[in-house]
């Protein structure tokens, strides 16, 4: 069972946001207007199916190091997804599609993961710094390319 939770996770939490309720292109347009037109759904179908891949390759790889490894970057980037719908909850006073499978699933299978895997000697501190930077920096990585994409396709 614990090899597919971040599947299972990533599939709810993109139920919440494209299905039921639904919603989140439109709303991360409101959200971030300067970037509206890097959001593309094919764009957005490519991240997330590379998304759940990587999460249906974990759960086929645990509990072998590179499928441990992997179900903590998952992990990582689904909690830092949780956090980026805090913030912007809180800063639109809004909504934020995804919100509740990111606090009710993200949040606590990161912190199962690394503290299970920790523990039960599953992954080395060094694989679990890397894994929680990693959910972050995709986060930051994403942001600063939609800035730029939305950039050139203004200037073209």
């Amino acid at each position: 069972m614990v090899p597919w939770l971040p599947l299972g996770a990533v599939v709810l939490h993109l139920i919440e946001e494209f299905a039921w309720p639904g919603g989140f292109p439109a709303w991360y347009r409101r959200y971030v207007p300067s970037g509206a037109a890097s959001i593309t759904t094919s764009r957005l179908l490519r991240v997330n199916a590379l998304f759940v891949a990587m999460a249906a390759v974990a759960g086929i790889l645990f509990p072998r190091p590179y499928g441990v490894a992997l179900w903590l970057i998952v992990a990582s980037i689904g909690a830092a997804n949780a956090f980026f719908h805090l913030w912007a909850t809180v800063k639109m006073r809004e909504y934020s599609p995804g919100l509740v499978t990111g606090l009710l699933l993200y949040l606590p299978l990161a912190a199962y993961g690394f503290y299970a895997f920790a523990v039960k000697g599953l992954a080395s501190r060094s694989t679990l710094a890397q894994a929680a930077l990693v959910g972050p920096a995709y986060h930051l990585y994403l942001a600063y390319r939609h800035r730029r994409r939305a950039a050139t396709l203004e200037s073209s």
